[in-house]
């Protein structure tokens, strides 16, 4: 089953969503509007902490769809 976590980090009603597949750990992170999921990002994850470079690309994404 999926785990899903808040990620403060990268704006209000951000999440993370760790699917684990049979080679892999797949992470979508992703917002939540009034009438929408909006996907900011998936990737393999291979460390436990989300790099940086992963949580500015969402910041970007996040300010640019709620232009």
């Amino acid at each position: 089953m999926p785990d899903s976590r808040p990620m403060p980090s990268i704006g209000k009603n951000c999440h993370e969503l760790r699917v684990n597949d049979k080679n892999k750990t797949w992470r979508i992170i992703y917002f939540i509007d009034d009438d929408a999921i909006v996907i900011l990002e998936v990737f393999a994850k291979k460390t436990q902490k989300t790099s940086q470079e992963v949580i500015d690309v969402c910041k970007k994404r996040l300010t640019r769809y709620k232009q």
